[in-house]
């Protein structure tokens, strides 16, 4: 009850990171409405009235060739929210064929990454950091070395 509660408040943070591809601002803030067909399993971006307000801050932390790396703090939960939002600034993550991407990674993933989760812990009342490690592949790398 706790933990839905800071949700809801959005006391929690999460942090995801990103390979796209396309031109973006260094960093940016996108606010769009969000509707989920259920039918194709994605979502889109929809009027107010229609949709759910879905918002999402990114930094681009290196550029190589047409690919970004992107940092990006999400502060709604939709479905497929940063998917749908990055792809309708014509920067889909690579390999996600369904939000079009050009094609598919080799081992179908897509190259998206639910890096950490931050929250207050309902009992202990302690900062409680969860991290995921990065990917140790060639092309995140490539994208995580420091010139």
């Amino acid at each position: 009850e706790r933990l839905t509660k800071q949700i809801q408040e959005k006391k929690i943070t999460k942090t995801y990171y990103a390979v796209v591809y396309g031109k973006l601002k260094n960093n940016d803030t996108l606010n769009d409405y969000l509707i989920k067909d259920e039918k194709n399993n994605t979502s889109y971006i929809t009027t107010k009235e229609k949709g759910k307000l879905s918002t999402l801050t990114y930094q681009v932390v290196k550029t190589v060739d047409n690919l970004n790396l992107v940092k990006i703090n999400l502060l709604t939960g939709r479905h497929h929210q940063i998917r749908c939002q990055l792809a309708s600034i014509g920067c889909p993550i690579k390999g996600d064929l369904k939000y079009g991407a050009p094609r598919s990674n080799p081992d179908g993933g897509i190259s998206l990454l639910a890096h950490s989760i931050e929250f207050i812990h309902p009992v202990s009342k302690e900062l409680i950091h969860v991290e995921a490690p990065l990917p140790k592949d060639a092309l995140w790398g490539k994208l995580l070395s420091v010139d």
